[in-house]
């Protein structure tokens, strides 16, 4: 499920330790989820400050199943030529990034633990009634 282009959405934490989630493309490669960000993102300050992050992954034919990926930052750098984020805009359209005028920054997510639901529910979840959520 995380090597395809599916929905995400990244949680990064403000200076007063509040979380703030948005939606952004991903990329899995070798254990580890690359994501790319412009240079004036709020998310791009919270995570050079704080490199504690989680993405939720969502599977695009079922919501329901979703894998939590909770961990933190291990590189960050600027996207010379724009190459990751081309990586990423291909693996979610087929194209390269359209906006060629911003500096733009790469972050690998290691991940230090997970959980899923849905297909992927991992054991230590409990199990609900599908048709009463109980």
């Amino acid at each position: 499920m995380l090597v395809r282009p599916n929905l995400c959405v990244i949680a990064t934490l403000r200076s007063d330790g509040a979380p703030v989630t948005t939606p952004t493309w991903y990329l899995w490669e070798d254990g580890r989820a690359l994501v790319n960000m412009d240079e004036a993102r709020v998310r791009l300050r919270h995570l050079r400050r704080d490199e504690r992050v989680s993405l939720t992954v969502l599977d695009t034919p079922d919501w329901y199943t979703h894998v939590t990926l909770i961990g933190h930052v291990s590189e960050l750098y600027e996207d010379q030529g724009l190459a990751d984020i081309d990586r990423i805009a291909r693996h979610y359209t087929g194209s390269p990034y359209p906006t060629r005028e911003r500096t733009r920054f790469s972050a690998w997510i290691t991940v230090d633990r997970w959980h899923g639901w849905g297909e992927h529910r991992d054991s230590d979840q409990p199990t609900t009634n599908q048709s009463t959520g109980r």
